[in-house]
């Protein structure tokens, strides 16, 4: 049983197995989101949106049922393969890394589901946050949509066993070397898997000096997918709104 560490990322939301395991995630809450939010920006019908990390493309979806142009990029082909049975004239998907900038600019750059943070260098933060600013037009708004590191450090379930379908997941998170690990092992078919989620313990003081050095601004800060207030002991979102 090999444990996939390296890039970790490029391997696990390749396989089916990622969307097997979160596969009871909550849509209608995710459109109440893109709702919320949509209206909140006050993106105009026909406004150009990426959605950065897209995996298999349920918030580009939903955003272009509202009526927006929308391009999902994603590093798995995997699940942009899976995405692209979807397009239509406004609705676009393509394989692209998140950390380089994508030829075109849009009214919005969304980063969803805690998609940031996975790197094995601090660096590629920076850039990321470099070139969602490249993609965003004048008046554009970049939004991330991270976990509250604060809450999660407070309440962190360190075992748990989800068993979806004939599957049995055994997982245990754990904080080191200021990374949040979620350790996922499973048999399916006889043969054994282990692989590692690792996202950086990211607090909005970090995310403050990213913006900081990238040059771009911090308008807002939400605290749930209703736009509540942040408050770092209860919110259990950390939703930033950026612009030039």
């Amino acid at each position: 049983m090999q444990k996939e560490t390296d890039n970790w990322f490029a391997s696990w939301f390749n396989t089916p197995y990622y969307h097997i395991l979160y596969k009871d995630r909550d849509y209608e809450e995710a459109g109440n989101f893109m709702n919320q939010l949509t209206s909140y920006l006050q993106l105009p019908i026909g406004a150009k949106i990426m959605d950065l990390a897209c995996g298999k493309g349920r918030h580009a979806k939903y955003l272009n049922k509202l009526g927006y142009e929308v391009t999902g990029v994603d590093l798995s082909p995997e699940s942009i393969a899976y995405a692209k049975k979807f397009e239509n004239d406004t609705l676009h998907f393509e394989v692209h890394d998140m950390c380089k900038p994508y030829p075109r600019q849009f009214d919005g750059v969304f980063n969803l589901f805690t998609s940031f943070g996975y790197f094995e260098s601090e660096e590629d933060n920076l850039r990321t946050i470099k070139a969602i600013k490249s993609n965003l037009k004048e008046n554009g708004r970049g939004v991330i949509d991270f976990l509250n590191v604060q809450k999660v450090k407070k309440h962190l379930n360190p075992k748990e066993k989800k068993t979806v379908g004939d599957i049995t997941f055994s997982i245990e998170r754990y904080l080191e070397n200021d990374y949040i690990f979620k350790d996922i092992k499973f048999s399916d078919k006889g043969q054994d898997y282990f692989f590692t989620e690792r996202v950086k313990a990211l607090h909005l003081e970090d995310f403050k000096d990213y913006f900081d050095q990238a040059g771009v601004r911090l308008t807002d800060c939400f605290g749930n997918y209703s736009l509540a207030e942040f408050d770092e002991e209860t919110s259990e979102r950390l939703i930033l709104i950026f612009g030039k």
